[in-house]
């Protein structure tokens, strides 16, 4: 039967499914639009991930335990090992964030975030940024295995790094060892602004691990050292 004319269109009720995934897509664009400006603002945020990150990987590499494969990496993962010697850095990286989060929540009201999320944004990014900093732990610890069985010796700390946030962020992309600086803004929202929402990164740490379970720890060697001796300055004799 034809509908009749004049009456009100029927709205499909929106399941709990369908007001997640609304909630994910405005904390993203959220922080596309907003991220930029908030982050320049808030370099401090950003230090203190930087800070974060050098920490956990050094503890990581001042160890002789490896993670030797991608399946252990995540295994690892699942325990979710606690990182409470690094609680100072994580607790100093919430602090700053909860303000930078609440921003761009301000910003982002038309979208009707629940309050409630706006509300626990501390909570939520501790959460965020301890399960982050544990997954780039035992991400850094596979890549310094790749690196340190196929040469030999101790894995270089930066080049460890590098590799492991460069993964993380997106584990399809080569590292790019001729810029050595790591990408601690992008890292900073992913952890910060999506953590917030409650965006989870399990499923990019576990792709992280497949793509460093292949890497080819010679090549990544040779590439970084002859990248950096093109950056040193040359010296008179």
């Amino acid at each position: 039967m034809a509908p009749r004319i004049g009456a009100p269109p029927r709205l499909r009720a929106l399941t709990v499914t369908d007001k997640l995934s609304t909630y994910a897509t405005a904390a993203t664009s959220a922080g596309r639009s907003a991220g930029a400006a908030t982050l320049n603002s808030g370099s401090a945020l950003v230090e203190a991930v930087g800070r974060l990150v050098h920490a956990a990987v050094a503890r990581v590499l001042l160890s002789d335990d490896r993670v030797t494969s991608a399946a252990e990496g995540k295994q690892r993962l699942s325990g979710q090992t606690g990182t409470e010697e690094l609680a100072d850095k994580v607790q100093r990286v919430v602090v700053l964030a909860t303000p930078v989060v609440r921003m761009v929540a301000r910003g982002a009201r038309f979208t009707r975030l629940p309050w409630a999320m706006i509300a626990s944004s501390s909570v939520s990014v501790g959460i965020a940024v301890r399960t982050g900093v544990r997954e780039i732990q035992v991400l850094s610890s596979l890549v310094a295995y790749r690196i340190e069985q196929a040469t030999g010796v101790p894995a270089e700390p930066r080049l460890v790094e590098k590799v492991a946030v460069d993964l993380y962020l997106n584990s399809k992309r080569k590292p790019d060892l001729t810029d050595d600086r790591l990408r601690l803004v992008r890292l900073t929202r992913k952890w910060v602004l999506l953590g917030a929402f409650g965006r989870s990164t399990s499923k990019r740490a576990g792709k992280a691990l497949e793509a460093a379970d292949k890497l080819d720890g010679a090549d990544l060697a040779a590439r970084w050292n002859a990248s950096n001796a093109q950056t040193e300055p040359a010296t008179s004799t």
